[in-house]
């Protein structure tokens, strides 16, 4: 790859700060846990104007993410998180009180998250639901110095697995990539990454090669490319030469039968992974002019990367995305269980583009509503506070899903506190694929990535 190396300033998984040696690391993050909230300025308590009002005053949270920008975009979260509330409020509230919801911007910068953050602290938000931010550095000193905790984050930066303010739902990128590469071990020959060349970036590698090595397979080729490039011909070559040891379809009708060019993968082959987020679409434009010369390569992606809009502009089922194994965290958009979800966007907001049900940023507020929704059930009439919500879910609450995720349950330090996630409580991953231009499901039911994510090479 050519060009300067870009850096980061994002909050990422597993910083080479936050990786400490194997001997050790779950008692030392059990500690951290503890003390953080022991060492905030208010602590994990109670703060005054975070109650959420008394009495017959609406119970107020805020659901924020990045519109508008020219990296990830993702407005349906908030659009949604609108209409819940619209929903919930005409079906008599939460416990009989109205649900208020403030949105916001975080425009993918650390200034307007830390505002945002600030804003929900100033009017009194019990908790942060269903959001996206790649800030949490910015954004996280100032929910846990007021002790807000915050439920069902996209999964992008490492503080999600770690802050003890935060209740994830979904596994993040790693549960994802370690997941694809358990599947692609069996199926592919040479593996190349395409993924973002920044400090976030970094940690992505170890997660697949965890699922690749866990099926047997060699690890990955690791290929960065810049994370706002318009375009990417010369990563896209290199990710096909390194899938196939470097030879075209002139070079492979050249090449004797008896050759062992390609003995190490089997004759199987050679597989593309991309996690470009959004930009894995613009990747795509480029990978699809020159894969022409490699035609015995597969693709392989996971959901966040792509979606069925992506997949749908890239052409479908004469796409480059045909046939592609795509893991993802939830069940598929056609499945039954997102019924409920589907009837609050058709009875609330029918005609609002920015929600997209099949969208997986929906899809998270969705669920992150439905905890808190279980959570405030669960006080039974009690004063509805920050700290009444955290200590519930401290407490051990246990929370359904309707079978979009495994009953749900949140402790200090859960098994993959091991290799620096210790809020990581769901590694279940569901493995789709494209059929005839459309994702389905590969195989029923969810896999849980835990055992594979303990062995992920992370020092």
């Amino acid at each position: 790859m050519t060009g300067k190396r870009r850096t980061s300033t994002r909050s990422t998984f597993l910083p080479r700060s936050f990786r400490f040696t194997r001997s050790g690391r779950a008692t030392a993050l059990a500690a951290g846990a503890l003390t953080a909230c022991a060492s905030l300025a208010v602590g994990c308590g109670v703060v005054p104007g975070t109650t959420g009002g008394s009495g017959d005053d609406p119970i107020v949270v805020m659901t924020w993410a990045p519109e508008g920008t020219s990296a990830t975009n993702k407005p349906g979260m908030p659009a949604f998180a609108l209409a819940y509330a619209r929903w919930i409020n005409a079906e008599g509230g939460l416990g009989g009180r109205k649900l208020k919801v403030l949105t916001c911007n975080d425009h993918n910068d650390t200034v307007s998250a830390a505002k945002c953050a600030r804003r929900a602290v100033r009017e009194g938000a019990v908790a942060v639901v269903g959001s996206y931010s790649q800030h949490s550095d910015a954004f996280f000193p100032h929910l846990e110095g007021a002790g807000i905790p915050y439920i069902g984050g996209y999964g992008v930066t490492n503080a999600e697995f770690t802050s003890p303010l935060s209740y994830p739902v979904n596994g993040g990128q790693p549960s994802l990539l370690a997941g694809l590469g358990k599947e692609l071990a069996a199926t592919c020959g040479r593996v190349s990454l395409v993924r973002p060349d920044t400090i976030a970036g970094d940690a992505l590698p170890p997660m697949l090669d965890a699922g690749l090595t866990a099926g047997g397979h060699a690890v990955s080729k690791d290929l960065r490319a810049p994370e706002d490039a318009t375009e990417y011909s010369a990563q896209a070559k290199s990710a096909l030469q390194a899938a196939t040891a470097g030879r075209s379809k002139d070079e492979d009708a050249n090449t004797d039968a008896g050759s062992d060019a390609d003995a190490d993968s089997d004759g199987k082959k050679g597989c593309v992974v991309t996690a470009l987020g959004d930009r894995t679409s613009t990747f795509m434009d480029s990978f699809r002019r020159t894969r022409a010369d490699y035609p015995d390569v597969r693709t392989a992606t996971v959901l966040g990367s792509v979606d069925q809009t992506v997949i749908n502009a890239s052409g479908a089922a004469s796409g480059p995305f045909e046939g592609a194994y795509v893991t993802g965290w939830y069940p598929v958009s056609s499945d039954a269980a997102w019924a409920p979800m589907k009837k609050v966007i058709s009875e609330e907001a029918f005609s609002d583009t920015r929600i997209d049900p099949t969208d997986t940023g929906v899809q998270t507020t969705w669920i992150a509503y439905t905890v808190f929704r279980q959570v405030v059930e669960s006080l039974d009439g009690d004063e509805v506070t920050s700290a009444a919500v955290r200590g519930a879910l401290d407490d051990g609450l246990k929370v359904t899903t309707g079978g979009l995720t495994p009953t749900l349950r949140w402790q200090f330090t859960d098994r993959l506190a091991s290799i620096g996630f210790p809020r990581l409580v769901n590694a279940d991953v569901t493995l789709q694929s494209v059929q005839n231009g459309v994702l389905a499901p590969a195989k029923k039911g969810f896999a849980d990535m835990t055992q594979t994510l303990e062995k992920a090479d992370v020092d």
